[in-house]
């Protein structure tokens, strides 16, 4: 793994601990020698995990649609900032960059991102793992969610598997080494009974 994507909130949230958690990640990936790929913005979570990064001397890719860019949302700090023409090749490219994705709190914009990779795991049109730092239980309900697709025979078991849950970055991250996906021809083949 050389780079982590990060997916998380252009707002800073209410709960303390999600900057808290942002920092820490951040410090980890310097710590680990991996670069930071994000949203590019100088905002919210996202300006303080790119800022942590950025504080230790790591290295930091921002992706960031035009339409954000002339917001005056945009990174300004940046070595690395990618100008793309739309959200979709915002994601692409993204993925493109990175080994692996983790989501911290966020609104619609990282539950997007979030399931946009998950369901591109399922389809097999990438093997990199995919994790929540489920802050102070911030996914809890997203992911009483998947268990309830699982229940309802929606979302298959190994499917809701694709994503790894910790509340601590470095046990995340260390689960990311062991991460075996799903092969697409598994999940094709026609339920037994």
């Amino acid at each position: 793994m050389r780079r982590l994507c990060v997916f998380c909130g252009s707002s800073p949230g209410l709960d303390p601990r999600f900057r808290e958690a942002a920092e820490r990640l951040g410090d980890l990936l310097v710590r680990r020698r991996l670069g930071l790929v994000y949203g590019g913005s100088g905002i919210g979570l996202m300006g303080v995990v790119a800022d942590a990064v950025l504080a230790r001397g790591g290295e930091v890719i921002g992706v960031i649609p035009k339409a954000l860019a002339r917001k005056e949302v945009a990174h300004q700090g940046l070595g690395d900032l990618r100008v793309v023409g739309s959200m979709h090749e915002r994601k692409a490219l993204m993925a493109d960059l990175s080994d692996a994705f983790v989501a911290l709190p966020g609104g619609l914009g990282t539950l997007d991102e979030l399931c946009e990779i998950l369901t591109w795991g399922q389809l097999g049109l990438h093997t990199k793992p995919t994790g929540i730092l489920n802050v102070a239980g911030y996914f809890d309900r997203f992911l009483d969610f998947l268990d309830h697709g699982v229940s309802q025979r929606l979302i298959r078991a190994e499917h809701r598997g694709l994503v790894l849950v910790e509340s601590e970055p470095e046990v995340l991250l260390d689960r990311f080494l062991d991460f075996r996906p799903v092969t697409v021809e598994k999940w094709l083949r026609p339920e037994e009974g």
